[in-house]
């Protein structure tokens, strides 16, 4: 098993925006009063937060996270406030899109700068084009 680790600026904020938005539960954050280390979960994956300050030392990670059904997923986290970019450099930012390989994915960029792909397989065999 392989569990990605955020290197993020503000733990607190990032547990806000994971939890609050995303769909991770938060399983602990150490210590608890004022966090440098934090235990997400989503489901049966695990995702850590480790806080690195300084400018240019976060905010350069990403991981993929699986799921069914990416669309109903990104309605989800618009209706709980995700705000969405206006990127022409990348669409897949803007909503879900279509990918040559096969899948259908959502980038959605942590307050620190991180990337979780929303990645949803096997489109084309589901009838998505």
């Amino acid at each position: 098993m392989l569990i990605p680790m955020l290197i993020v600026r503000d733990v607190p904020e990032a547990i806000t925006f994971l939890t609050r938005v995303l769909d991770f539960e938060l399983a602990s954050a150490l210590p608890e009063e004022a966090p440098f280390y934090a235990v997400l979960t989503r489901g049966s994956d695990e995702l850590h937060l480790n806080l690195t300050p300084g400018e240019g030392r976060f905010g350069h990670c990403s991981a993929i996270v699986l799921c069914d059904d990416v669309d109903v997923l990104f309605a989800s986290f618009r209706a709980r406030g995700l705000s969405v970019p206006a990127r022409a450099d990348s669409p897949v930012h803007e909503g879900p899109l279509n990918q040559t390989w096969g899948t259908r994915e959502v980038y959605i960029d942590d307050p620190s700068g991180n990337t979780l792909v929303f990645q949803q397989r096997n489109v084309c065999e589901q009838g998505r084009r």
